[in-house]
């Protein structure tokens, strides 16, 4: 309940502050495990990857956040989970391929921070969708969250990542690689169009 009435509050912020437009909702699949890859450079990518879509999306989040009054049990009520800094603890990853196994969907930002350090690093997104068997599914998102300067959003075509089910850490930097090779086309692509 909490996460709709938030998946509506934002959808009306996006949509009137930051004319938001969502291309390619009909790429990700309507159930099953599904991991979201996204680039990210703004504290609002996590809420605007899951706003335009009608299922609920988890995300990792510094465990830091989780012990601010208000904030620490919405983030929790709304699916977030923590992770600490610095690193990605097992019990993270086993919770998180567990969410995939049991048919959920999962943000993820490859290029781990804002800053490109922390978060799931870079290979941890590829890791848990081949661990887990989900689908991959990549995001630009493409924008500057300036007021009323469009924002985009584009869901790309599922990705088919069979080819590095090795697990082996090559398998798992081509896959990452893969996943944001993708995740720069669609951002070009889109970016002239803006």
């Amino acid at each position: 309940m909490l996460y709709r009435i938030g998946r509506a509050l934002f959808r009306f912020m996006f949509t009137v502050f930051f004319r938001l437009r969502a291309i390619g909702m009909d790429n990700v699949p309507s159930d099953g495990a599904v991991v979201l890859c996204g680039n990210h450079t703004s504290l609002l990518d996590p809420p605007l990857l899951g706003t335009p879509l009608k299922r609920m999306v988890h995300f990792m989040a510094k465990a830091e956040l989780f012990d601010i009054p208000v904030l620490g049990p919405i983030i929790s009520r709304v699916g977030a989970f923590p992770v600490k800094r610095g690193g990605v603890s097992r019990d993270s990853i086993r919770l998180a391929v567990q969410l995939l196994r049991d048919g959920n969907m999962l943000g993820v930002f490859p290029e781990g921070s804002r800053n490109n350090a922390g978060g799931m690093g870079k290979k941890g997104a590829a890791s848990l969708a081949l661990k887990s068997g989900a689908t991959v599914v990549p995001v630009a998102i493409i924008g500057t969250y300036s007021i009323f300067r469009r924002m985009t959003i584009v869901y790309g075509k599922p990705l088919d990542l069979s080819a590095y089910a090795g697990g082996s850490s090559e398998d798992l930097e081509l896959a990452t690689e893969a996943i944001m090779k993708e995740i720069r086309r669609l951002h070009t692509a889109y970016s002239k169009g803006k």
